[in-house]
């Protein structure tokens, strides 16, 4: 399908994340699911390159791009090769740097910004919590006030980068009586006195994105590792996961997508009964349901991207891209593995690989329950 919202530069662009994810990413896969982390190594070349801070204004060493379809060029090309890189980069670059830029104060962007670009501060965001979920409002770990300072307590799960991050966006109550609205955001460092991680969490899939529990025990945070004012915490993140919500979208479709072209390529090859196992009705049939599905998709997914450029994007639609593109992403994966056979049952075939990394998708940045909840509200229900 013609795909009508790039341009000559983001073809440039495209050619440019292409080729680094080629040499970069694509000869090492392997090594990062064993290891169960991705290289520093990558970071830092993925900062030379000047991927990491598509985000971030010039001044702090980044590319300020300031157009989201570069986010979606780059997030395309790590998918078509290994969805859990393009989470653990994503999550860096096109979720934690809008917190920093947009409410960082001069001197915290100063200290945080240019090394996010370079890759050597590695960066993450702490919300979900073990009793939690997807119920931002409940969280429980807490920041009490100590003189000009904060004293941290309490616990994260499931934290992308969490194992291995330099900082951590955390979101902490500071208000018990105030709900949602006594919610503030404070940044995390390596080596705080209190600060621990768990284990690195043994996940089904996604493993080359390192995933850890947090736990804080009297962390002391000065006034400066305040993210924006207090008591807005809530609104921040709400205002900003449309954002996660689009990104993941259009992950989603790229992952389904490039499984679905090899194993386009597969059922040509592969040959039962005398013939190749795509010439058989039931196959080719479904085969065109997928393709179709994946531009319609596509197509939807285009649309709310470039609203997404022009600030219009609305939180119900971005539930909507979340939730529809992880449900078509996990059908096209999974009849993939089904017309692999046995082999696509097999971990050193990508698409086993692939149907494993893609289950998490309606999970994650709010369950499918979740999205659906939203938009059922939107309708007045």
């Amino acid at each position: 399908m013609q795909r009508t919202l790039f341009n000559e530069d983001h073809a440039a662009f495209r050619e440019s994340a292409k080729a680094f994810v080629e040499r970069t990413i694509t000869p090492n896969v392997e090594k990062f699911i064993e290891q169960r982390v991705i290289d520093r190594d990558v970071w830092l070349e993925a900062g030379r390159q000047g991927l990491l801070g598509l985000e971030i204004p010039e001044e702090y060493g980044g590319s300020g791009a300031n157009d989201y379809r570069f986010n979606t060029v780059f997030a395309e090309e790590l998918c078509r090769v290994n969805a859990a890189v393009a989470s653990s980069l994503g999550i860096h670059g096109d979720v934690v740097a809008p917190y920093l830029v947009d409410l960082c104060t001069e001197e915290q962007k100063q200290r945080w910004l240019p090394g996010m670009c370079t890759g050597e501060i590695k960066t993450g965001i702490a919300m979900t919590e073990p009793s939690g979920g997807s119920d931002l409002a409940a969280l429980k770990t807490n920041a009490v006030r100590d003189g000009d300072d904060w004293i941290l307590n309490g616990s994260k799960t499931f934290i992308t980068n969490g194992y291995t991050a330099d900082m951590i966006v955390v979101a902490a109550r500071t208000d018990p009586s105030k709900g949602a609205r006594g919610i503030t955001l404070f940044a995390v460092e390596d080596g705080m006195p209190g600060f621990e991680r768990g284990r690195k969490l043994d996940k089904v899939g996604q493993h080359p994105s390192d995933t850890a529990e947090l736990f804080f025990s009297d962390v002391r945070l000065s006034a400066e590792h305040m993210i924006g004012d207090e008591g807005q915490g809530f609104i921040y993140m709400m205002e900003r996961l449309p954002q996660e919500r689009i990104g993941g979208a259009i992950s989603n479709l790229a992952h389904a997508q490039g499984v679905f072209d090899e194993t386009l390529e597969y059922v040509k090859e592969r040959k039962a009964f005398g013939q190749a196992i795509g010439k058989f009705q039931h196959n080719k049939f479904l085969l065109a349901e997928l393709r179709t599905k994946l531009d319609v998709s596509q197509a939807f997914i285009d649309t709310l991207t470039m609203q997404h450029v022009r600030g219009e994007l609305s939180p119900v639609e971005a539930a909507q891209a979340k939730y529809w593109s992880a449900d078509i992403e996990n059908e096209v994966i999974d009849a993939c593995v089904q017309l692999h056979g046995g082999y696509g049952y097999m971990t050193e075939y990508r698409v086993a690989r692939a149907w494993m990394d893609a289950r998490v998708t309606k999970i994650w940045a709010g369950s499918n329950e979740i999205m659906k909840e939203l938009i059922g509200r939107d309708l007045g229900l």
